[in-house]
């Protein structure tokens, strides 16, 4: 086939346009085959939402205008799959029963040691040219890594018709990331509209599994608690009858770093994301980083309401953190 190149080496070429969105456009249309380097095999922390990451890829092929990836990591944002996946799983044996934020904790200890899928890519979008989150999702299915484990994803796609079928065994988590309308809409273009991931998120606790929802990145747009309350209303409708439902929530809120916004005006020059740091409140890392979030003022009434709305309108929800 034409479209599919063999390399002798590690180095993409022909990705550079003649301005840094049609660079973009190339990269976001490349899906490159390697293998993860030793530095990608080592599973990280990363809280709060699992004790580790294990990367099954690198680069996502949605077009979200606010993506976290923009900044964090380099280069064109080709998608690079990793091909020894079996080196990549065995972190996961490496580290079950090691961990601070589920395992051994009074609020998540249930989950056992959890293993984040979807740091650094949306799996799901890419399943069906890789077939790696499926395979990941079978062997922790089978009792392979122990019974102590949870894989956990986020998706913005909805084509779960393999998933269904696998033998899960409860041990996979799948959250949809969800938002209200307006902000899907606008600013998260090629990807599964909201009516359709939640359809998915129906389909995949009706087979059985743990699923959640990743309520990001929030905004408080005009109008937002109205918009908001319909995609939590909508949400409730979609498992109102499903039995046994196992279903939390993250909640996070919008934020860009001075890197991100530049790299995100470069592939997307027009948007109308807000992005104002005179009206946003600087945040530092413990390594001096910074961040820019919304005043504490506005989040507070956002945690407020959000916190009072979800335990209204889907009060079987564990709140796993807001941030």
């Amino acid at each position: 086939m034409s479209d599919i190149r063999y390399l002798s080496g590690d180095r993409l070429t022909g990705l550079q346009g003649a301005t840094e969105r049609e660079t973009y456009a190339r990269a976001k249309s490349t899906l490159a085959v390697v293998v993860a380097p030793p530095s990608a095999l080592k599973p990280q922390p990363i809280p709060p939402s699992a004790d580790w990451r294990i990367d099954l890829a690198r680069g996502c092929p949605a077009h979200c205008q606010y993506c976290y990836l923009a900044g964090s990591l380099s280069g064109p944002p080709i998608t690079r799959v990793y091909a020894n996946l079996d080196d990549v799983l065995a972190g996961i044996s490496s580290h079950t029963g090691r961990g601070s934020i589920t395992t051994g904790t009074q609020a998540r200890g249930h989950e056992g040691t959890t293993f984040e899928l979807s740091c650094y890519t949306d799996p799901l979008g890419i399943e069906h040219v890789t077939g790696s989150l499926g395979t990941a999702i079978a062997r922790a299915g089978s009792g392979e890594f122990g019974p102590d484990v949870q894989l956990r994803f986020t998706t913005k796609f909805d084509d779960v018709t393999e998933l269904i079928q696998i033998p899960h065994g409860g041990r996979t988590r799948v959250r949809f990331s969800v938002n209200a309308a307006e902000v899907a809409d606008r600013f998260e273009g090629g990807t599964a509209r909201m009516p359709a991931r939640l359809v998915a998120l129906r389909a995949m606790a009706l087979a059985g599994y743990p699923v959640g929802l990743t309520i990001a990145p929030i905004m408080p747009v005009p109008g937002w608690q109205e918009s908001y309350g319909r995609l939590l209303t909508d949400v409730a409708a979609a498992v109102a009858d499903v039995p046994d439902l196992d279903l939390t929530a993250e909640i996070i809120t919008h934020r860009f770093t001075p890197a991100s916004k530049e790299v995100l005006l470069g592939w997307y020059p027009r948007t109308r994301l807000e992005m104002d740091e005179d009206s946003r409140t600087q945040k530092r890392s413990k390594f001096g980083g910074v961040k820019y979030v919304y005043p504490r003022e506005t989040m507070a009434v956002m945690r407020q309401w959000f916190t009072a709305e979800l335990g209204r309108t889907l009060p079987s929800a564990q709140l796993l953190y807001w941030t």
